[in-house]
């Protein structure tokens, strides 16, 4: 049995209904919408400043518009409090108008919503989608104090917040700079800069660049040569299982390797050459039909692009989906990936998300918004690192084709991508060194996010403080 709080004198248990008044906007229709005219205020509008406006050229009911300094609650999928800070505007549907009744402090009410949000959303499991209906909104059990009270919470909440947002602004700072530090290792690691010392010191040991090109042109054929060598016996086990099904594909010939003008910062016994000409054939996935996806368990993981990261790693605690080994050999044959594969996601925003593939599992697949690199002759993880570079980023991007918001990647775009090659040995100590300097950045990154993590939480702290009526003896 629970023992109900005790309450400081002078407070009393009251509902959200009994405090304020919550009128819903209004439900226009895409057909009233205009380029002129009044800003329509939707939910998206609130949770980003930069969101488009549509527009409404008429009149409307005085209940719908809204004024610079009106508390909002957004109701329906994403849940908040918000003090508009704009022009005069219209009010969309599933967003409350809050009119706080004769002796509550709308400030306080801002911040009453603000924690009555967090628990709702805790009650949904950490689900970012949450509706209430207003009758169980307005039913929702708070504690309010005398008008008096309520300013003096205000005033310590904004306080301590403001003391609580400058470590988090410095903490984001940080985390920006991290990530500069990131992408100036990323970019010296590719215009040869990284490693300027290492190459004077072993400049008598680098290939010359025809040396570098006879070592790349070696490695196509050598691997060229096992492909056939595989295909011939794939033909006889096909043979010998009386030519049942369809007769494996010849290997395509090999074609000769494409060497681009490199620019003026790139290292004398540099290449520069495109994707496929130090890849093995470059390809993207597809998806089976539903009922041939197995949720969390399987025989062969299945992988999305939600599972790509923007620092290399793969993640696949996110939504892991699996296909039995049938669908993996067969529907989803051609895109077989294996340990040390390099994917990337082909459909945006964002692009830039790179993983290199672990040896969890002997073979893996994918859907058809990610592309894999499988290395021939660069270090998986060299190229890996190159696709992360901001530079390699910005260049795929420009040559995206966009589409309704949607940025895509073709395969001639991904393999036609041009890649700085060097030395085998001056890779392997370009990826020595970012292992070491982009691991402590990694380690640095979680240590922020953890405490800005905390530092919301201590906002959320205050506020369960405040409404229970302790935060003021602090």
């Amino acid at each position: 049995m629970t023992t109900e709080q005790q309450l400081p004198e002078g407070w009393e248990k009251t509902t959200l209904g009994e405090i304020a008044t919550y009128v819903n906007g209004r439900a226009f229709k895409p057909i009233e919408w205009s380029k002129t005219g009044t800003p329509i205020v939707r939910i998206q509008n609130l949770n980003n400043p930069n969101a488009e406006y549509n527009y409404y050229d008429g009149y409307i009911e005085e209940k719908y518009h809204i004024e610079n300094g009106d508390l909002l609650f957004a109701w329906s999928a994403s849940l908040g409090a918000y003090i508009w800070k704009g022009k005069s505007a219209f009010l969309n549907q599933h967003i409350f108008k809050v009119l706080p009744k004769e002796n509550v402090d709308k400030t306080f009410i801002y911040y009453l919503l603000d924690k009555v949000t967090s628990e709702l959303y805790a009650k949904a499991h950490g689900s970012g989608m949450v509706h209430v209906t207003k009758g169980k909104f307005e039913a929702t059990s708070v504690n309010i104090p005398p008008l008096e009270t309520q300013q003096a919470i205000v005033n310590k909440i904004e306080s301590l917040f403001d003391e609580i947002d400058e470590g988090i602004g410095r903490l984001k700072t940080a985390a920006q700079q991290i990530q500069q530090y990131r992408q100036s290792l990323l970019k010296n690691a590719f215009n040869g800069e990284l490693t300027k010392e290492w190459r004077s010191k072993h400049a008598d040991t680098l290939p010359s660049e025809n040396e570098l090109l006879a070592q790349i042109q070696t490695a196509r054929e050598q691997h060229h040569a096992q492909q056939l060598a595989d295909w011939q016996t794939a033909v006889s086990q096909w043979e010998q299982n009386g030519k049942e099904g369809k007769k494996p594909s010849k290997p395509s010939s090999l074609s000769s390797v494409n060497i681009l003008s490199k620019d003026s910062e790139l290292p004398e016994n540099w290449l520069l050459t495109e994707a496929e000409s130090i890849c093995d054939f470059i390809t993207k996935g597809t998806t089976p039909p539903k009922n041939e996806l197995f949720m969390k368990s399987g025989e062969v993981p299945f992988l999305k692009v939600y599972n790509l990261t923007k620092n290399g790693k793969l993640d696949f605690t996110i939504e892991p989906t699996f296909v039995s080994k049938e669908t993996h050999n067969n529907f989803l044959n051609r895109s077989k990936v294996y340990p040390n594969d390099i994917l990337m996601n082909i459909v945006g925003p964002p692009l830039g998300k790179v993983s290199l593939v672990p040896d969890d599992y002997p073979e893996w697949n994918i859907n058809q918004a990610i592309v894999i690199y499988r290395s021939i002759f660069v270090h998986s993880k060299f190229l890996a690192n190159y696709l992360l570079a901001e530079k390699t980023i910005k260049l795929m991007s420009s040559q995206a084709k966009t589409t309704a918001g949607q940025h895509n990647l073709t395969l001639e775009i991904c393999r036609n991508l041009p890649i700085p090659v060097c030395s085998l040995a001056e890779q392997t100590q370009i990826v020595a060194i970012l292992e070491s300097k982009l691991t402590a950045c990694d380690q640095l990154a979680a240590e922020l996010a953890k405490q800005l993590k905390q530092a919301e939480l201590l906002k959320q702290a205050v506020l369960k403080a405040a409404f229970s009526g302790n935060l003021l003896d602090k």
